[in-house]
């Protein structure tokens, strides 16, 4: 078995008429909490950084509506994750995390995209793309705050939902000693152009963080 296909991974989606997503896993040199995001993705997150993608009113519009699909109202705390940046952005709190957290972040800013970023040493395959059931739930961060992800579409592991468009899982975050992820970009249809150039992108400036990009395979099952 050669490297790439040791750290590939396949992610199941299932039909859902506006989602078009894109996956690749990434394998850095050395655990992200000892390595530097370089200056030139620092200087990305901010509004007013030169970017080659724009964010665009109806992007916005057409990634709410994605994820009302199924039910969800993306509104108030549960708008997409690139909103929030925007909003972080604003108020001068969008500072840096990690290279890994960096890029992404710096990604999904400009093209308006949300983006998920899980440690796969602490998620589980089979991996698949799905609306939530009702009643869903998971802890997103240190402190122990709950979302209710139900009728929400989410990446699911094989202990559950782990991450989706709004907020991820804390027990797939990245942290110092993370040295391999899977990023989901969360794109919709209409707009696939953007969804490949976000992912041109993303993986040319983890390439300059010192991370090596491996396509994962996503479809939906047989």
């Amino acid at each position: 078995m050669n490297e790439a296909d040791r750290y590939a991974a396949f992610v199941e989606v299932e039909q859902h008429p506006l989602l078009r997503v894109s996956a690749f896993v990434t394998e850095f040199a050395n655990p992200i909490g000892g390595m530097e995001t370089p200056r030139e993705v620092i200087a990305l997150l901010s509004d007013e950084a030169e970017a080659p993608l724009s964010r665009d009113e109806e992007v916005r519009t057409a990634v709410r509506d994605m994820l009302r699909w199924g039910g969800y109202k993306p509104t108030g705390r549960g708008k997409p994750a690139s909103e929030y940046l925007l909003r972080a952005v604003g108020e001068g709190a969008l500072g840096s995390i990690n290279p890994a957290v960096d890029v992404c972040n710096a990604v999904s800013l400009h093209s308006g995209l949300p983006i998920s970023v899980v440690d796969l040493e602490l998620a589980t395959p089979p991996f698949r793309i799905a609306v939530a059931p009702a009643g869903s739930s998971y802890v997103f961060n240190a402190t122990g705050q709950e979302i209710d992800v139900g009728r929400l579409l989410c990446l699911f592991d094989a202990a559950g939902p782990c991450a989706n468009a709004v907020r991820d899982a804390q027990r797939t975050k990245t942290r110092p000693e993370t040295r391999r992820t899977l990023s989901i970009i969360w794109g919709v249809a209409g707009h696939e152009q953007r969804l490949r150039h976000a992912e041109s992108w993303y993986r040319t400036l983890l390439s300059s963080a010192g991370g090596e990009t491996i396509s994962a395979s996503a479809g939906r099952p047989s």
